[in-house]
């Protein structure tokens, strides 16, 4: 279970999906100038068909929240440890990779699932909103040609740099949360199923440790 080196592009307007080696030394980050990390997890591929069963089964209880409706459809749906226990391993996970790329401990998640149907977007946005540090998303289940993840960055020359991610299930993509994002169409006939993550400080945990 090995932190991947961070994705990269430089080419003005060009896309273009890229093969990651991994890691031989476990937990090394290396920063780069977009910030945007590939890490797969074994542990939670292992635990996906459950998250995607507990998805489905509790995804219209009446005590879920749904938000963010564009075209017709909730992009943000939020279920929590009380209807899928797995997510509480989930959580876990995703906040052990935030803390090495924020280089600190003391870190809060949350948390959303994105359920595309065949012939839909996620339409273009960021997750600045708040004070959040971080931003990734988790693939649950990925169908071949279900919607690549594409993100942009201005640079400093005034160029736009353009990353596109193809979905594999297990995987984590980490990035910065004021990088404008979107995922293409889905062109498979199967729905495609993702977790967005936000992850700040935890300031309750600081203050825990500075009264002891």
């Amino acid at each position: 279970m090995w932190l991947t080196s961070p994705l990269r592009n430089t080419q003005k307007q060009h896309s273009k999906t890229e093969t990651i080696t991994l890691s031989t030394r476990p937990a090394q980050i290396t920063n780069s100038k977009t910030g945007v990390f590939k890490v797969p997890s074994i542990p939670l591929k292992d635990l996906n068909e459950s998250l995607l069963r507990g998805f489905l089964k509790h995804q219209s209880d009446t005590d879920v929240k749904h938000t963010h409706l564009f075209n017709e459809r909730y992009e943000n749906i939020y279920l929590n440890e009380a209807h899928i226990p797995e997510l509480k391993i989930f959580r876990q996970e995703a906040c052990r990779y935030a803390s090495e790329i924020i280089g600190s401990e003391n870190i809060r998640a949350g948390f959303w699932f994105n359920y595309m149907p065949p012939g839909a977007v996620t339409t273009m946005h960021t997750h600045d909103d708040d004070d959040e540090l971080l931003s990734a998303v988790y693939y649950v289940y990925t169908p071949e040609n279900s919607g690549n993840l594409i993100l942009y960055e201005d640079t400093e020359n005034n160029r736009q740099e353009k990353i596109e991610i193809h979905p594999e299930a297990g995987n984590f993509i980490f990035f910065k949360p004021d990088l404008r994002h979107e995922v293409s169409r889905n062109n498979s006939t199967e729905h495609r199923l993702s977790i967005g993550i936000n992850f700040g400080l935890d300031h309750d945990a600081d203050k825990k440790t500075t009264m002891q």
